[in-house]
């Protein structure tokens, strides 16, 4: 017997012949197998180790006793690999409760950002434009022939046929650039794509007459490309230079300068409509601005007054656009 047989606790020498191994005899490859064997499981129970520390992270509560007179929990089945562990039913509950609160919590500040931004319009500078009108109390006026309709599905033709327009005014929808064109900037309303706008019969609703089409800066050419088609000629331009209640210029969001402005194009075809009037009005308007994509009570008095006793008609018009002797269409009516 070895010298450091006697103080060596881990090999007695009453243990079995079998199960000592002589560390001296690096050549024993007999006895290999069982060290390996008895070191497999010290990983697993590291890993379990692992896992149950980080499940009492997650879950900052005691376990019941074994003296505890309540309801046994339930255990879940561990996951493989990973231990006998047991996650009572108690666990799940309060997991829950959490995932609840946290989703309540989103909730609340996806409102509150909702509420921030409001229903901005996006690349033409309308920001912190709201709408100002009470529809529960709203009455549209009198004379006005509001048509709340899908402009991309009304009979069009019908109406061509029932009246010729001397005075067609719009402001499409135009998709933007990107979905972040501006920083910051929500968008209000439902875009649609150029082809879209580009399928509208506007040929067949007039004659002679003018078109307004109001534009945004990156929609220029596809504007006169748009006059084109539909056998119009550009003739003149309308500048509107938003104002603050305060009658200061109101700055919004642009790609590379602040807009304080919106461009509405003014096209003619034909023949000048009977009863029309020049040299009439300004090519510029300072007003203040109001409701999310309500252009200026000054641009209807100048179509009114170019053309008086007209047949006006408004495409992708809204409630706050409707007017007496107009007829407006849009599905926001």
């Amino acid at each position: 017997m070895l010298a450091g047989n006697d103080s060596d606790p881990a090999t007695p020498s009453s243990a079995p012949e079998s199960d000592y191994v002589d560390s001296s005899d690096t050549r024993s490859s007999s006895k290999r197998p069982q060290r390996a064997k008895a070191k497999v499981k010290k990983p697993l129970a590291r890993k379990a180790s692992k896992r149950a520390s980080r499940l009492s992270e997650i879950t900052p509560f005691s376990a019941p006793s074994s003296d505890d007179n309540s309801a046994p929990s339930t255990p879940m089945t561990p996951e493989p690999g990973y231990g006998d562990i047991e996650i009572s039913t108690a666990t799940v509950e309060q997991l829950e409760e959490l995932e609840a609160s946290l989703q309540n919590r989103i909730d609340l500040l996806m409102e509150e950002i909702s509420k921030l931004e409001g229903p901005l319009k996006g690349e033409d500078g309308d920001e912190n434009e709201t709408d100002d009108i009470n529809y529960e109390e709203f009455e549209a006026p009198e004379w006005c022939v509001p048509i709340k309709a899908n402009v991309l599905e009304f009979e069009w033709d019908e109406l061509a046929a029932t009246c010729q327009f001397d005075v067609i005014s719009m402001d499409p929808p135009w998709q933007l650039a990107s979905s972040a064109p501006t920083r910051g900037v929500a968008i209000g309303y439902q875009q649609l794509p150029d082809l879209l706008i580009e399928r509208l019969p506007i040929e067949k609703l007039q004659t002679n007459g003018f078109i307004f089409i109001w534009v945004i800066n990156n929609k220029y050419a596809k504007a006169f490309e748009l006059m084109k088609k539909w056998g119009y000629t550009y003739v003149d331009d309308i500048t509107w230079v938003k104002q603050t209640v305060n009658r200061r210029m109101a700055k919004g969001h642009g790609y590379y300068l602040q807009h304080a402005k919106e461009t509405c194009l003014v096209g003619r075809k034909g023949e000048d409509p009977p009863g029309c009037r020049r040299g009439i009005g300004s090519d510029v308007i300072f007003s203040e601005r109001r409701g999310q994509s309500q252009k200026p009570e000054e641009l209807y008095e100048m179509i009114e007054e170019l053309v008086p006793n007209g047949k006006y008609l408004e495409i992708f018009g809204r409630k706050n656009n409707l007017r007496d002797f107009w007829v407006t269409i849009g599905n926001e009516l």
